[in-house]
Protein backbone atom coordinates (compact mmCIF):
# COMPACT_ATOMS: atom_id res chain seq x y z
CA UNK A 1 0.00 0.00 0.00
CA UNK A 2 1.34 3.83 -1.27
CA UNK A 3 0.10 6.73 0.49
CA UNK A 4 -0.49 9.92 -1.86
CA UNK A 5 1.82 12.44 -1.17
CA UNK A 6 -1.04 14.72 -2.32
CA UNK A 7 -2.53 13.84 1.25
CA UNK A 8 0.87 14.60 2.88
CA UNK A 9 0.09 18.53 1.57
CA UNK A 10 -3.15 18.54 2.27
CA UNK A 11 -2.96 17.60 5.57
CA UNK A 12 0.52 19.20 6.76
CA UNK A 13 0.94 21.97 4.61
CA UNK A 14 -0.74 24.50 6.54
CA UNK A 15 1.28 23.39 9.32
CA UNK A 16 4.41 23.77 7.72
CA UNK A 17 3.62 27.18 7.03
CA UNK A 18 3.62 28.30 10.69
CA UNK A 19 7.45 27.36 10.39
CA UNK A 20 8.65 28.13 7.32
CA UNK A 21 7.95 30.60 4.61
CA UNK A 22 8.60 29.11 1.61
CA UNK A 23 9.73 30.75 -2.26
CA UNK A 24 6.83 31.37 -4.41
CA UNK A 25 8.16 28.88 -6.40
CA UNK A 26 7.70 26.50 -3.53
CA UNK A 27 4.43 27.75 -2.15
CA UNK A 28 3.40 27.06 -6.23
CA UNK A 29 4.50 23.97 -6.30
CA UNK A 30 2.44 22.73 -2.95
CA UNK A 31 -0.84 24.25 -4.28
CA UNK A 32 -0.33 22.70 -7.73
CA UNK A 33 -0.07 19.09 -5.82
CA UNK A 34 -2.52 20.18 -3.22
CA UNK A 35 -5.24 20.94 -5.86
CA UNK A 36 -4.17 18.04 -8.88
CA UNK A 37 -6.96 15.85 -10.24
CA UNK A 38 -9.60 17.94 -7.44
CA UNK A 39 -12.15 20.48 -8.14
CA UNK A 40 -9.83 23.41 -7.52
CA UNK A 41 -7.96 22.62 -11.19
CA UNK A 42 -11.21 22.39 -13.10
CA UNK A 43 -12.49 19.78 -15.31
CA UNK A 44 -14.75 18.56 -17.51
CA UNK A 45 -18.16 16.43 -17.54
CA UNK A 46 -19.51 13.63 -20.16
CA UNK A 47 -22.98 11.88 -20.31
CA UNK A 48 -23.28 8.36 -20.31
CA UNK A 49 -26.09 8.08 -23.31
CA UNK A 50 -26.25 4.10 -22.00
CA UNK A 51 -27.27 4.40 -18.38
CA UNK A 52 -27.32 8.25 -18.21
CA UNK A 53 -24.85 8.69 -15.26
CA UNK A 54 -22.44 11.99 -15.60
CA UNK A 55 -18.93 11.62 -15.25
CA UNK A 56 -16.60 13.99 -13.88
CA UNK A 57 -12.98 14.22 -14.92
CA UNK A 58 -10.79 16.88 -13.00
CA UNK A 59 -7.67 18.22 -14.34
CA UNK A 60 -4.48 17.56 -13.06
CA UNK A 61 -1.80 20.07 -11.95
CA UNK A 62 0.61 19.38 -14.91
CA UNK A 63 3.65 20.38 -12.60
CA UNK A 64 7.00 18.71 -13.16
CA UNK A 65 7.09 18.38 -9.51
CA UNK A 66 3.95 16.16 -8.86
CA UNK A 67 3.88 13.11 -8.36
CA UNK A 68 0.64 12.30 -10.54
CA UNK A 69 1.56 13.61 -13.36
CA UNK A 70 4.77 12.62 -14.99
CA UNK A 71 3.60 9.04 -16.48
CA UNK A 72 2.13 10.45 -19.82
CA UNK A 73 4.76 13.43 -20.05
CA UNK A 74 7.64 10.92 -19.69
CA UNK A 75 6.33 8.32 -22.46
CA UNK A 76 5.37 11.45 -24.57
CA UNK A 77 8.90 12.48 -24.14
CA UNK A 78 11.01 9.41 -24.36
CA UNK A 79 9.00 8.43 -27.86
CA UNK A 80 9.99 11.43 -29.39
CA UNK A 81 13.67 10.29 -28.25
CA UNK A 82 13.53 7.06 -30.53
CA UNK A 83 14.56 9.27 -33.55
CA UNK A 84 17.06 10.46 -31.79
CA UNK A 85 19.67 7.03 -30.84
CA UNK A 86 21.98 5.39 -33.12
CA UNK A 87 22.32 1.88 -32.68
CA UNK A 88 26.34 1.91 -30.85
CA UNK A 89 27.01 1.65 -27.17
CA UNK A 90 25.97 4.01 -24.98
CA UNK A 91 27.34 5.16 -21.41
CA UNK A 92 25.68 6.27 -18.08
CA UNK A 93 28.31 9.08 -17.00
CA UNK A 94 27.26 10.64 -13.12
CA UNK A 95 28.61 14.01 -12.46
CA UNK A 96 28.38 15.10 -8.54
CA UNK A 97 30.46 17.50 -6.44
CA UNK A 98 31.61 17.55 -2.88
CA UNK A 99 28.95 17.77 -0.20
CA UNK A 100 30.97 21.49 1.18
CA UNK A 101 29.30 22.97 -2.08
CA UNK A 102 26.08 22.23 -1.33
CA UNK A 103 25.46 25.29 1.06
CA UNK A 104 26.48 27.67 -1.74
CA UNK A 105 24.67 25.62 -4.80
CA UNK A 106 21.43 25.96 -2.56
CA UNK A 107 22.01 29.81 -2.11
CA UNK A 108 22.52 30.03 -5.77
CA UNK A 109 20.33 27.29 -7.54
CA UNK A 110 19.92 28.17 -11.31
CA UNK A 111 23.34 30.36 -11.39
CA UNK A 112 25.38 26.53 -9.94
CA UNK A 113 22.96 24.25 -11.30
CA UNK A 114 24.08 25.94 -14.62
CA UNK A 115 27.99 25.56 -13.78
CA UNK A 116 27.73 21.67 -13.39
CA UNK A 117 25.95 21.55 -16.71
CA UNK A 118 28.35 23.73 -17.75
CA UNK A 119 31.83 22.00 -16.29
CA UNK A 120 30.50 18.44 -17.44
CA UNK A 121 29.21 19.31 -20.84
CA UNK A 122 33.31 20.97 -21.71
CA UNK A 123 34.84 18.19 -19.85
CA UNK A 124 33.14 15.57 -21.89
CA UNK A 125 33.24 17.18 -24.91
CA UNK A 126 37.23 18.07 -24.46
CA UNK A 127 38.03 14.91 -24.48
CA UNK A 128 35.98 13.15 -26.96
CA UNK A 129 38.06 15.76 -29.21
CA UNK A 130 40.95 14.80 -27.55
CA UNK A 131 42.99 12.33 -30.70
CA UNK A 132 44.35 9.85 -27.54
CA UNK A 133 40.36 9.04 -27.16
CA UNK A 134 37.75 9.54 -29.61
CA UNK A 135 39.05 12.41 -31.58
CA UNK A 136 35.22 12.86 -32.92
CA UNK A 137 32.13 15.13 -31.64
CA UNK A 138 30.04 12.73 -29.31
CA UNK A 139 26.50 14.04 -28.65
CA UNK A 140 24.35 13.13 -25.06
CA UNK A 141 21.79 14.56 -22.52
CA UNK A 142 22.17 15.48 -19.11
CA UNK A 143 19.58 15.43 -16.21
CA UNK A 144 19.84 17.94 -12.89
CA UNK A 145 18.33 15.37 -10.05
CA UNK A 146 19.12 17.31 -6.94
CA UNK A 147 17.62 14.77 -4.31
CA UNK A 148 19.19 11.73 -2.11
CA UNK A 149 17.32 8.93 -1.27
CA UNK A 150 16.66 10.38 2.23
CA UNK A 151 15.26 13.64 0.50
CA UNK A 152 18.26 15.25 1.38
CA UNK A 153 20.15 17.54 -0.74
CA UNK A 154 22.37 15.97 -3.36
CA UNK A 155 22.78 18.10 -6.50
CA UNK A 156 24.18 15.87 -9.14
CA UNK A 157 23.95 15.33 -13.18
CA UNK A 158 22.94 12.35 -15.08
CA UNK A 159 24.24 12.05 -18.42
CA UNK A 160 23.53 9.39 -21.26
CA UNK A 161 26.24 9.71 -23.98
CA UNK A 162 26.65 8.08 -27.07
CA UNK A 163 29.93 6.09 -27.17
CA UNK A 164 30.97 7.41 -30.20
CA UNK A 165 30.69 10.01 -32.46
CA UNK A 166 31.27 11.90 -35.76
CA UNK A 167 34.56 12.83 -36.69
CA UNK A 168 35.67 16.49 -38.79
CA UNK A 169 35.59 14.69 -42.38
CA UNK A 170 32.30 12.40 -41.17
CA UNK A 171 33.45 9.08 -40.10
CA UNK A 172 31.98 7.20 -37.21
CA UNK A 173 34.41 6.75 -34.25
CA UNK A 174 32.89 4.28 -31.63
CA UNK A 175 33.98 3.69 -28.17
CA UNK A 176 35.24 0.38 -26.93
CA UNK A 177 32.12 -1.30 -25.66
CA UNK A 178 33.15 -1.13 -21.77
CA UNK A 179 35.23 2.09 -21.95
CA UNK A 180 34.84 5.76 -22.35
CA UNK A 181 37.54 8.01 -21.07
CA UNK A 182 39.63 7.33 -18.09
CA UNK A 183 37.80 8.08 -14.73
CA UNK A 184 40.65 10.28 -12.75
CA UNK A 185 41.08 12.12 -16.45
CA UNK A 186 37.59 12.79 -16.17
CA UNK A 187 37.56 13.53 -12.23
CA UNK A 188 40.34 15.94 -12.32
CA UNK A 189 39.47 18.21 -15.37
CA UNK A 190 35.77 19.04 -14.22
CA UNK A 191 37.10 19.48 -10.94
CA UNK A 192 39.84 22.17 -12.23
CA UNK A 193 36.79 23.32 -14.79
CA UNK A 194 34.24 23.77 -12.05
CA UNK A 195 36.48 25.48 -9.37
CA UNK A 196 38.06 27.87 -11.70
CA UNK A 197 34.30 28.92 -13.26
CA UNK A 198 33.30 29.03 -9.36
CA UNK A 199 36.19 31.47 -8.49
CA UNK A 200 35.43 33.79 -11.32
CA UNK A 201 31.60 33.75 -10.41
CA UNK A 202 32.75 35.20 -6.87
CA UNK A 203 35.51 37.76 -8.01
CA UNK A 204 32.86 39.37 -10.51
CA UNK A 205 30.74 39.39 -7.24
CA UNK A 206 27.36 36.81 -8.98
CA UNK A 207 27.72 34.86 -6.21
CA UNK A 208 24.57 35.18 -3.55
CA UNK A 209 25.54 34.07 0.09
CA UNK A 210 22.96 33.46 3.07
CA UNK A 211 22.05 30.71 5.53
CA UNK A 212 25.04 28.27 6.36
CA UNK A 213 27.08 29.89 2.88
CA UNK A 214 26.84 33.37 4.34
CA UNK A 215 30.27 32.81 5.65
CA UNK A 216 32.20 32.61 2.59
CA UNK A 217 30.66 36.03 1.92
CA UNK A 218 34.37 36.72 3.25
CA UNK A 219 37.16 36.23 1.00
CA UNK A 220 39.32 34.44 2.65
CA UNK A 221 36.49 31.64 3.89
CA UNK A 222 35.98 31.34 0.63
CA UNK A 223 39.77 30.53 -0.46
CA UNK A 224 39.77 28.25 2.27
CA UNK A 225 36.56 26.49 0.55
CA UNK A 226 38.34 26.40 -2.51
CA UNK A 227 41.67 24.61 -0.92
CA UNK A 228 39.07 21.87 0.56
CA UNK A 229 37.83 21.24 -2.57
CA UNK A 230 41.34 21.54 -4.44
CA UNK A 231 42.35 18.79 -1.94
CA UNK A 232 39.09 16.32 -1.82
CA UNK A 233 38.58 13.68 -4.57
CA UNK A 234 36.16 14.20 -6.84
CA UNK A 235 34.11 10.84 -8.15
CA UNK A 236 32.30 11.28 -11.28
CA UNK A 237 31.04 7.43 -12.25
CA UNK A 238 30.99 6.13 -15.98
CA UNK A 239 28.90 2.95 -16.71
CA UNK A 240 28.53 1.37 -20.19
CA UNK A 241 24.71 0.28 -19.69
CA UNK A 242 22.95 -0.65 -23.18
CA UNK A 243 23.94 -1.70 -26.09
CA UNK A 244 22.22 -0.44 -29.25
CA UNK A 245 19.10 1.95 -29.86
CA UNK A 246 16.45 0.02 -27.75
CA UNK A 247 18.33 -0.22 -24.83
CA UNK A 248 18.95 3.41 -24.17
CA UNK A 249 15.03 4.17 -25.16
CA UNK A 250 14.09 1.67 -22.07
CA UNK A 251 16.77 3.40 -20.00
CA UNK A 252 15.95 7.29 -20.41
CA UNK A 253 12.19 6.78 -18.30
CA UNK A 254 14.26 5.88 -15.37
CA UNK A 255 16.06 9.50 -15.05
CA UNK A 256 14.35 11.92 -17.53
CA UNK A 257 10.57 12.83 -15.45
CA UNK A 258 11.84 11.70 -11.86
CA UNK A 259 10.69 13.60 -9.00
CA UNK A 260 12.35 13.71 -5.40
CA UNK A 261 10.01 10.77 -4.17
CA UNK A 262 7.44 8.73 -5.82
CA UNK A 263 4.08 7.64 -4.14
CA UNK A 264 4.97 4.01 -4.09
CA UNK A 265 7.84 4.45 -1.91
CA UNK A 266 5.47 5.89 1.17
CA UNK A 267 4.71 3.18 3.57
CA UNK A 268 2.76 4.81 6.52
CA UNK A 269 1.73 8.76 7.16
CA UNK A 270 0.32 9.45 10.25
CA UNK A 271 0.23 13.17 12.86
CA UNK A 272 3.62 12.29 14.31
CA UNK A 273 5.66 10.52 11.24
CA UNK A 274 5.66 9.64 7.39
CA UNK A 275 7.56 6.26 6.63
CA UNK A 276 9.45 5.58 3.27
CA UNK A 277 11.11 3.18 1.66
CA UNK A 278 15.16 4.15 0.44
CA UNK A 279 18.53 2.55 -0.46
CA UNK A 280 21.38 3.24 1.24
CA UNK A 281 23.88 3.45 -1.18
CA UNK A 282 26.93 3.81 1.32
CA UNK A 283 26.14 -0.18 2.27
CA UNK A 284 25.85 -1.83 -1.12
CA UNK A 285 21.96 -0.07 -1.98
CA UNK A 286 20.63 -1.84 1.36
CA UNK A 287 16.91 -1.40 1.61
CA UNK A 288 16.25 0.95 4.56
CA UNK A 289 13.23 2.83 6.20
CA UNK A 290 13.26 6.81 6.97
CA UNK A 291 11.17 8.18 9.41
CA UNK A 292 10.34 12.35 9.45
CA UNK A 293 7.57 14.32 10.76
CA UNK A 294 5.43 15.41 7.80
CA UNK A 295 6.74 19.25 8.52
CA UNK A 296 9.90 18.21 7.55
CA UNK A 297 9.21 15.69 4.96
CA UNK A 298 7.34 18.75 3.51
CA UNK A 299 10.49 21.02 4.43
CA UNK A 300 12.74 18.06 2.60
CA UNK A 301 10.43 17.55 -0.78
CA UNK A 302 10.19 21.42 -1.45
CA UNK A 303 14.38 21.70 -1.15
CA UNK A 304 14.23 20.24 -4.32
CA UNK A 305 11.89 22.53 -6.32
CA UNK A 306 13.86 23.87 -9.55
CA UNK A 307 14.47 27.77 -10.27
CA UNK A 308 11.08 29.31 -12.75
CA UNK A 309 11.39 28.18 -16.24
CA UNK A 310 14.58 25.91 -15.34
CA UNK A 311 15.71 24.32 -17.90
CA UNK A 312 16.29 20.42 -16.55
CA UNK A 313 16.79 18.02 -19.56
CA UNK A 314 19.93 19.58 -21.80
CA UNK A 315 21.04 18.29 -25.04
CA UNK A 316 25.33 18.76 -26.23
CA UNK A 317 27.29 17.98 -29.23
CA UNK A 318 25.27 16.13 -32.27
CA UNK A 319 22.40 15.97 -29.83
CA UNK A 320 21.91 19.70 -29.95
CA UNK A 321 18.96 21.13 -31.13
CA UNK A 322 20.76 23.59 -33.99
CA UNK A 323 22.47 19.88 -35.34
CA UNK A 324 20.86 17.06 -34.41
CA UNK A 325 18.42 16.46 -37.70
CA UNK A 326 21.36 16.55 -39.99
CA UNK A 327 24.20 15.10 -37.86
CA UNK A 328 21.87 12.39 -36.71
CA UNK A 329 21.02 11.19 -40.17
CA UNK A 330 24.70 11.04 -40.77
CA UNK A 331 25.47 8.94 -37.82
CA UNK A 332 22.48 6.60 -38.71
CA UNK A 333 23.67 6.11 -42.39
CA UNK A 334 27.18 5.00 -41.40
CA UNK A 335 25.70 2.95 -38.41
CA UNK A 336 23.14 0.77 -40.01
CA UNK A 337 20.63 -0.49 -37.41
CA UNK A 338 16.99 -1.72 -36.61
CA UNK A 339 15.36 1.57 -35.16
CA UNK A 340 12.29 2.47 -33.61
CA UNK A 341 9.69 5.09 -34.66
CA UNK A 342 8.23 7.27 -32.21
CA UNK A 343 4.16 5.54 -32.15
CA UNK A 344 2.32 8.60 -30.20
CA UNK A 345 3.02 11.70 -32.91
CA UNK A 346 -0.34 13.07 -34.30
CA UNK A 347 -2.33 10.76 -31.31
CA UNK A 348 -5.00 12.78 -29.05
CA UNK A 349 -4.46 12.41 -25.15
CA UNK A 350 -7.24 10.18 -25.25
CA UNK A 351 -5.72 8.08 -28.36
CA UNK A 352 -2.28 7.58 -25.95
CA UNK A 353 -3.98 6.94 -22.57
CA UNK A 354 -5.88 4.28 -24.36
CA UNK A 355 -2.49 2.77 -26.60
CA UNK A 356 -0.21 3.24 -23.24
CA UNK A 357 -2.19 2.22 -20.26
CA UNK A 358 -4.99 0.46 -22.11
CA UNK A 359 -7.10 3.58 -20.00
CA UNK A 360 -10.94 4.22 -22.12
CA UNK A 361 -11.78 7.48 -21.12
CA UNK A 362 -14.96 7.22 -23.09
CA UNK A 363 -15.97 4.51 -21.25
CA UNK A 364 -18.16 5.12 -18.53
CA UNK A 365 -17.35 3.75 -14.97
CA UNK A 366 -20.67 2.49 -13.87
CA UNK A 367 -22.05 0.58 -17.11
CA UNK A 368 -18.77 0.23 -19.06
CA UNK A 369 -20.54 1.40 -22.36
CA UNK A 370 -17.89 3.44 -24.65
CA UNK A 371 -20.73 6.04 -25.19
CA UNK A 372 -19.53 9.15 -22.89
CA UNK A 373 -20.30 12.51 -24.65
CA UNK A 374 -19.22 15.59 -23.27
CA UNK A 375 -22.10 16.96 -20.99
CA UNK A 376 -24.03 19.77 -21.84
CA UNK A 377 -26.84 20.99 -19.01
CA UNK A 378 -30.48 21.45 -19.99
CA UNK A 379 -32.15 24.71 -19.67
Amino acid sequence: MSYPIQDIFTRFYPDFLKVYQPTFEQNKVANDIIKCKTPAMGGNASFCEDCESVVVHYNSCRDRHCPCCQGLAKEKWIDKRKSEVVDAPYFHAIFTVPEETNPLIYANKKLLYNLMYQASADTLKALAADKKYLNASIGFMSILHTHGQNLSFHPHLHCIVLGGGLTKDLKFNCAKEDFLFPIFVVAKLFRNKYLDALKALFKAGELSFGGSSLRYRNSYEFKELLNILYRKNWVPHIKETFKGAQGVIEYLGRYTHRVAISNARILSVSEEAVRFRAKDYKNGGKSIIITLSPVEFIRRFLMHVLPRKFVKIRHYGILSNRVKKVKLAICRNIVRGRYQKPILDGMSTTEILKELFGININQCPFCKGNHLKPYHRRE
